[in-house]
């Protein structure tokens, strides 16, 4: 089992910036992509950025320029820089971590909230 645990949300101005984070514990060994995902109200969850064990890095269009998702595997943890932040990108941000197993993990999201 992963548990995953986000922190970093909060609010802020358009033009702003927040750093999230995502620890993972447990059976992290196994982990090989990890990733973000938000909701917005009424909306479905979208995937925002993931990275593999490998480095590879991939972007939703809306966020490309402006997010950065970087891993420090020493600390289990797993960021994203999110800057210039736009009102459309307030949402819960989720931290999703894929192990092999095949196994799926989530954590309890985070709220992000961009003033306009």
């Amino acid at each position: 089992q992963v548990q995953l645990v986000e922190s970093g949300g909060g609010l802020v101005q358009a033009g702003g910036s927040l750093r999230l984070s995502c620890v993972a514990s447990g059976r992290t060994f196994g982990i090989y992509n990890m990733a973000w995902f938000r909701q917005a109200p009424g909306k479905e969850r979208e995937f925002v950025a993931s990275m593999r064990s490998n480095s590879n890095t991939a972007y939703a269009d809306s966020v490309k320029g402006r997010f950065t998702i970087f891993w420090d595997n020493a600390k289990d943890t797993v960021y994203l820089q999110m800057n210039d932040l736009k009102f459309e990108d307030t949402a819960v941000y989720y931290c999703r971590a894929l192990a092999t197993g095949p196994n799926e993990y989530w954590g309890q999201g985070t709220q992000v909230t961009v003033s306009s």
